[in-house]
């Protein structure tokens, strides 16, 4: 124990120069004299690549340019977005229900891209909401999310959104153990050993309309898992799993939980659970979470409720997991592109373990295992280990590939980016970063085709790298061009919220399936105005529905009078332009939720609930013509007992009758 503080200190002191101290000399002159035309796009070219950026504790996902650098989108995911009205319009309302009801933040640490034949094919990326367990499928058509469905039986949602092949499954596996849903969870904490379980969930993909379905759960022993990645090549049908806590710690984890020299990677054959699966050997259990889906034909999103899941019991099937141990308290798991080999990332560890995928065959036929932990296998290090590379840095993070053979590592504590050779296991390169280094990515890095053209480091703690801005300082990435034998730094760029993982994906395979508007024809949104005729204004009891268009440069109808106190109000605002890059905006005084931001030909809601007497200024929030300052409106709100008549106009000073 003695020794394994001094070490924990050592680690400490590292981490501690790593923020002050670790400021590579020659900071000044790292960047070469031609990174600049490296990374320059001219007006009217397009960037090479989409990198598609985790938000972290923002709950969104951003998009990136490269090489320029330049934010492109955020796409709002699992957290509120007043800017495009995302969680705020009655369409989008639905979409961050939970089982727990209504939650308007999340977590998001991972992005996914899917695949096809183990490359991207552009269709859609996925994120993880780490706090309350979801899943979210983005639509790359619209940059918009298209789907969430939660994941009952776990605490925490880290270990995903990981994805098979040819995105058969979305695989994601527990942060935090807990007793499973159908269990007693009035349990001491300290019975963690006893009564705590990780469960991995298996999220089946429709192939043309990526629908989300859970398809199955594992449940295994109760740690925690970190990272995963899929099989590919020959070890397609396999899925791997970095373990931390298993030393099944509840308490202090930073000490509890870092007691072992080894913990696991969790070596699982999805193919071999399926089996199980058609054989019956699954128990449905009954449990509630949320599926929410965006339909684009009616501009609106619906929520269901499901309640039963099937479970496999990975103690029961002993030939569907298996523990191989990897040192020390490892985060990424990473896959090269043969499928051959496994590369774990131990943060307390001095070396890079790498797995071979034939000797984990060859020991699981030979039952060369160390025991058990929890009633599954535990496969002899020796006999699943490859080789190591020594000295790599210190705090190895993640690792990602190119096409020559290489993979590069993040170093936290040695804040670098390190190159070295798959076969040989020998470092070739190494290059600084600016603090601490956190997650990185290569264009198609973890893929069967990587392409051996960028590489993003994302820091985790940066300083002095930007003008200061208060207290909270920019979070940063850092571009290198791999195309050589030398990595070479040729860009410093800001990113939102938190970035953890991401993705480079060619831009090709994304912008020419772009979606650019919505047809009017086939908007089937139930309060649609596809023309201005067709605007009107109606009650059913207390609630107020406007039928409303929006078009350059005015709002029908632009008068309403007949709103009393005590009314809802609904403002359903069509968007007739069917011209490329013309949303319109709509806002109202007094409304406590945001604005609507409406894409060409698309229908959007705003629920507002006048609660003083008077006249209301609405008015048109995007800028869309010289005349935008103009497209504006006024709402008469009368006391509740009041006779005016309901009515809407535009351009007509005699009231036109509301209908029933």
């Amino acid at each position: 124990m003695k020794k394994f503080n001094l070490f924990l200190i050592a680690i400490s002191i590292l981490t501690t120069v790593g923020l002050f101290s670790c400021k590579p000399k020659n900071a000044g002159n790292a960047v070469d004299g031609d990174a600049a035309s490296k990374v320059y796009v001219a007006p009217g070219k397009y960037d090479e690549f989409y990198n598609f950026v985790s938000g972290g504790f923002s709950g969104q996902m951003s998009v990136y340019g490269l090489p320029s650098g330049r934010l492109f989108r955020v796409i709002p995911v699992f957290s509120v977005d007043p800017e495009k009205g995302y969680g705020y319009s009655e369409e989008t309302k639905p979409m961050l229900n939970t089982s727990h009801g209504f939650v308007p933040w999340d977590d998001l640490h991972h992005v996914q891209m899917s695949k096809t034949n183990g490359d991207y094919d552009g269709k859609w990326a996925f994120g993880n909401a780490n706090n309350t367990p979801r899943i979210a499928r983005i639509d790359l058509k619209t940059f918009r999310t298209a789907e969430i469905i939660e994941l009952p039986n776990s605490g925490g949602n880290h270990s995903s959104p990981f994805i098979t092949e040819n995105t058969e499954y979305v695989v994601a596996g527990t942060r935090f153990s807990v007793p499973t849903d159908d269990a007693n969870g009035d349990v001491p904490i300290s019975s963690y050993k006893e009564n705590f379980k990780g469960t991995l969930s298996f999220i089946s993909v429709g192939k043309e309309d990526g629908k989300l379905n859970l398809a199955f759960q594992i449940v295994c022993p109760g740690v925690n898992f970190d990272l995963s990645r899929a099989g590919k090549g020959k070890s397609h049908g396999w899925f791997f799993f970095s373990c931390y806590n298993t030393e099944q710690a509840s308490t202090l984890q930073e000490v509890n939980a870092s007691q072992r020299d080894k913990d696991f990677i969790l070596a699982l054959n999805w193919k071999k659970a399926e089996e199980y699966l058609k054989a019956g050997k699954g128990r449905k259990q009954s449990v509630k979470y949320a599926h929410n889906t965006y339909s684009d034909a009616t501009h609106s999103a619906t929520s269901e409720i499901l309640t039963e899941v099937t479970v496999l019991d990975s103690k029961e099937l002993k030939d569907i997991c298996y523990f191989i141990p990897c040192p020390k308290s490892p985060h990424g798991c990473d896959v090269d592109p043969s499928g051959e080999y496994i590369v774990g990332s131990g943060k307390l560890a001095a070396l890079i373990p790498v797995f071979s995928f034939d000797k984990i065959q060859s020991a699981i036929s030979s039952k060369s295992f160390d025991g058990e932990f929890e009633g599954i296998p535990v496969i002899k290090y020796e006999s699943a280990l490859y080789g190591e590379v020594k000295k790599p840095g210190l705090g190895p993070l993640h690792t990602e590939f190119d096409d020559k053979g290489n993979a590069y590592t993040s170093f936290f504590v040695s804040s670098e980016v390190v190159k070295w050779n798959i076969k040989d296991l020998k470092v070739v390169d190494r290059v600084p970063t600016y603090y601490s280094v956190g997650h990185l990515c290569v264009s198609h890095g973890d893929t069967k085709n990587p392409k051996s053209k960028y590489l993003v480091a994302y820091n985790k703690i940066t300083k002095d790298r930007y003008l200061p801005t208060g207290p909270e300082l920019s979070q940063s990435a850092q571009l290198y061009d791999i195309s050589g034998d030398k990595m070479q730094l040729i860009l410093d760029f800001p990113t939102i919220g938190e970035p953890h993982y991401a993705q480079i994906i060619s831009a090709e395979l994304v912008k020419n399936i772009s979606q650019k508007i919505y047809k009017i024809d086939e908007n089937n949104h139930p309060y649609v105005s596809k023309g201005e005729k067709e605007t009107k204004v109606t009650r059913e009891g207390n609630k107020v529905h406007i039928y409303m268009t929006a078009i350059r440069s005015h709002l029908t109808p632009d008068n309403i009078e007949g709103v009393k106190i005590g009314d809802e109000v609904y403002f359903h605002v069509t968007n007739l332009e069917q011209d490329w890059d013309v949303p319109h905006g709509f806002a109202i005084k007094g409304a406590s939720n945001a604005e609507l931001l409406i894409m060409p030909g698309e229908t959007s809601t705003l629920k507002w609930i006048p609660t003083k007497v008077g006249i209301y200024p609405m008015y048109c929030t995007d800028f869309c013509s010289a005349l935008h300052q103009e497209m504006s409106g006024y709402v008469r709100v009368s006391p509740s007992g009041s006779n005016v008549p309901l009515s809407g106009v535009t351009g007509n000073t005699a009231p036109v009758p509301a209908t029933k």
